[in-house]
C-alpha cells in the first residue's frame, strides 16, 4: 500500500505526469527540428534562442497536462497494487470530467506526438532514399 499519505501521493502523481509528457514532448520537437533540417534545409535554421523557446513550450506543455487533475480535471490516486501514486484511471468510471482528461491526455500527449515522431523519421527516411538514389545516378 502506499505508505506516505495523499500529499505524497499528488506529488509523485504530479512528477510522473509532468516528467513523461516533458520527455515524450522533447522527442517530439527534437524529431520535428532533425525532419526540418534535413528535408527542408531551407527551414532548418535554429538558433540557440529558437531551441530554448522549444524546450519552455515542451516544459509549458507538460506542466498543464501534469497540473489539470490538480485543478480537479482528471484526478490522481494510488495505483491499482497501491504501492505507487499516478493517474486515477478508475475515477473515469463515475467522473465523465475525469474522462475527458484521459481521452484528451491519449489524444494530445500519446497519438498526437507519437503520429509526428512516426511521420518526421518517415520523411528523413525517404528524403536519404531520394538523396542515395540520385548521389547513385551521378
Amino acid at each position: 500500500r502506499w505508505l506516505y499519505g495523499k500529499q505524497i501521493c499528488l506529488f509523485y502523481a504530479f512528477c510522473g505526469v509532468l516528467f513523461g509528457i516533458c520527455s515524450l514532448s522533447t522527442l517530439t520537437l527534437l524529431s520535428t527540428v532533425c525532419c526540418l533540417k534535413i528535408c527542408f534545409p531551407a527551414y532548418g535554421r535554429l538558433k540557440r534562442e529558437h531551441g530554448q523557446i522549444l524546450i519552455a513550450c515542451a516544459w509549458t506543455y507538460a506542466a498543464i497536462f501534469a497540473c489539470s487533475p490538480l485543478a480537479h480535471w482528471g484526478e490522481y490516486g494510488a495505483e491499482p497494487y497501491g504501492t505507487a501514486c499516478c493517474i486515477d484511471w478508475h475515477s473515469t468510471n463515475v467522473n465523465t470530467l475525469a474522462m475527458s482528461y484521459i481521452i484528451v491526455l491519449f489524444v494530445l500527449c500519446f497519438i498526437l506526438p507519437c503520429g509526428v515522431i512516426v511521420t518526421s523519421y518517415s520523411l528523413i527516411l525517404v528524403t536519404v532514399k531520394e538523396s542515395r538514389k540520385a548521389v547513385e545516378q551521378h
